[in-house]
C-alpha cells in the first residue's frame, strides 16, 4: 500500500512540473509575442511620423504633341527628383542596383519606340565612397518615340504607364517606388502629297 502511495506521489509530481513547464513556455511565448507586435507597431508608426521625407520622383504635365500618322514622333515627358534625394540612372553601374525603367501601354496601333533615357551623373556618397555612382537628380527628361500606323483614326490618344526606380541619399537607399505616367498625343493625317500633271510630250502632234 505504502508503494502505491509511493508512484501516486511521484507520478503527480511529475504532471505538476509538465504542467508548470508548459505553462512557463506558454507564458514566455505570449511575451515574445507581445514583443514582436510591439516592434510591428513602433516601425509602423516611425513611417508616420509627421515631417518625415519620403524620396519622390513626379512627373511634370506633358503637352500635347501632334503625331503625324504612318510617321514617328518624340514625346518629351519631364520629371523631378526631390531635393535632397537621387535616383540611379537607367544604366546603374553595378549589377545590384536597380535601374530606373518607364513602361508605358500603348492604345491600338500606336507603336512605341525605344525610350531615350539621358545620361546618369556620375557622383559619389558616404555610404559607397570609392564607387562613382551614375545617378539623375533634381529634373531630368525621358524621351519617347511613338508611330501610328498608317491606318489609325485621327484624334486624341492616351498612354498610361510607371516610371519605376529606386531613390536613395546620402547615407541610405529606400524600397523601390514608381511614379505613374500620362500623356496624351494627337494623331493627324498629315498633308497630302501633290500630283503634278504630267508634262506633255513635245511630240504630240496638235
Amino acid at each position: 500500500m505504502r508503494l502505491l502511495e509511493q508512484h501516486l506521489s511521484y507520478a503527480v509530481a511529475v504532471l505538476a512540473s509538465a504542467s508548470s513547464h508548459l505553462c512557463n513556455r506558454a507564458m514566455r511565448s505570449a511575451q515574445n509575442l507581445g514583443i514582436h507586435l510591439l516592434v510591428l507597431t513602433s516601425l509602423a508608426a516611425a513611417q508616420d511620423i509627421p515631417g518625415k521625407r519620403i524620396p519622390s520622383v513626379n512627373m511634370l504635365p506633358a503637352p500635347l504633341i501632334t503625331v503625324t500618322r504612318g510617321k514617328a514622333g518624340t514625346v518629351d515627358l519631364h520629371f523631378r527628383v526631390g531635393g535632397g534625394f537621387h535616383i540611379n540612372s537607367n544604366t546603374p553601374k553595378s549589377e545590384f542596383l536597380i535601374p530606373t525603367v518607364l513602361k508605358l501601354t500603348a492604345p491600338t496601333d500606336i507603336v512605341v519606340g525605344k525610350v531615350i533615357y539621358p545620361p546618369g551623373e556620375e557622383m559619389s556618397f558616404a555610404f559607397a565612397p570609392s564607387e562613382k555612382l551614375s545617378v539623375y537628380s533634381g529634373a531630368f527628361i525621358l524621351g519617347v518615340v511613338v508611330r501610328p500606323l498608317a491606318s489609325v483614326v485621327p484624334g486624341k490618344y492616351a498612354f498610361h504607364g510607371q516610371l519605376k526606380y529606386q531613390a536613395c541619399d546620402k547615407a541610405a537607399c529606400y524600397p523601390p517606388k514608381q511614379t505613374p505616367v500620362d500623356f496624351e498625343v494627337k494623331v493627324v493625317k498629315g498633308v497630302a502629297a501633290h500630283r503634278k500633271n504630267p508634262g506633255q510630250s513635245p511630240h504630240v502632234h496638235r
